[in-house]
């Protein structure tokens, strides 16, 4: 009995010297199996929606390594400008569109362009309103605006890709910046909107698709937009035609800008400002970004 209280004595003695140091140590060891478990949870992800594209390397024009599966766990190992490398259940490792991972609704166009990183730039803004109506009331900024959000609207929620805008709200991005935004994103495509004005009101009609690179493919991009929107513009094409504006001529990205009729002709502004009319575009240029990504597809093969 005597033996006993000498025990419980030291353990207490021992307990009572120690605890503070002890209760310090199991703390930290549980925050750090608590970090662990979080960082590990982020770096797991699962797979949303069917038939996403493995890739070599971070780009849509990469070659394909296979097709992921919905349900299907995956870790993250690295990130690249909006794309994941990541490792599947049999440890083989390849790269995604992380937007597309991240993905809870079905892609009804699934294709490249679902793959693929699209700068919009809603031209003029701010206190540069463009070129106006013939009454003057009515400015090409609100409506190059009110198109690229509905460009942005069909790529996104049709096709699945991944658009960055140079400006959403009415602000002034200066031309030295705007195609700085799609290069440092790695963008894919670059399209500048715009509305044209002849030197005088209801002189001229029409729309044009223009580019300034050739060996970038922004010459083979005009050309598949404007093919594109041909068939269902109620304006005249005016075809494709060079031209050196500063967000072409400083753009490393395939780019081209539309001019979509010109706003200072009466009859082609009822179309302008039309709903339907703007949106026969939006549905239209994604067909041309498709088409334009295949064939840049079959040359890097």
């Amino acid at each position: 009995m005597e033996l006993l209280k000498r025990i419980l004595n030291l353990i207490f003695k021992f307990i009572m010297r120690f605890w503070v140091p002890l209760s310090v140590t199991v703390g930290m060891l549980g925050i750090a199996v608590a970090v662990t478990t979080v960082l590990l949870v982020k770096q797991q992800i699962t797979v949303q929606i069917p038939n996403i594209t493995l890739r070599q390397g971070p780009d849509v024009l990469q070659p394909a390594k296979g097709i992921l599966k919905q349900g299907e766990h995956l870790n993250i190992l690295k990130k690249d400008n909006g794309w994941y490398q990541v490792q599947r259940e049999d440890e083989s490792k390849g790269w995604v569109a992380g937007w597309l991972i991240e993905r809870k609704t079905p892609v009804k166009h699934m294709g490249l362009l679902t793959e693929a990183t699209i700068e919009l730039d809603p031209g003029h803004g701010g206190e540069d309103p463009g070129s106006s109506s013939t009454d003057e009331k009515h400015f090409e900024k609100q409506y190059t605006l009110e198109l690229a959000n509905r460009v942005k609207k069909e790529l996104v929620y049709e096709y699945g890709a991944r658009v960055v805008m140079s400006r959403d709200t009415d602000k002034l991005v200066y031309l030295s910046v705007i195609p700085k935004i799609g290069e440092k994103m790695n963008a894919n495509a670059f399209i500048s909107f715009h509305f044209d004005a002849a030197p005088e009101s209801n002189t001229a009609t029409g729309y044009t698709a223009y580019y300034y690179h050739v060996k970038n493919g922004s010459k083979s991009l005009a050309t598949a937009v404007n093919t594109a929107m041909s068939p269902v513009m109620p304006l005249k094409n005016r075809g494709v035609e060079q031209a050196q504006y500063v967000v072409l001529d400083d753009n490393t990205v395939p780019a081209i800008l539309l001019e979509n009729g010109y706003i200072n002709t009466d009859k082609d502004f009822k179309y302008i400002r039309s709903k339907s009319y703007q949106q026969k575009i939006a549905t239209r240029i994604p067909i041309g970004l498709e088409k334009f990504l295949n064939e840049e597809s079959k040359q890097t093969k």
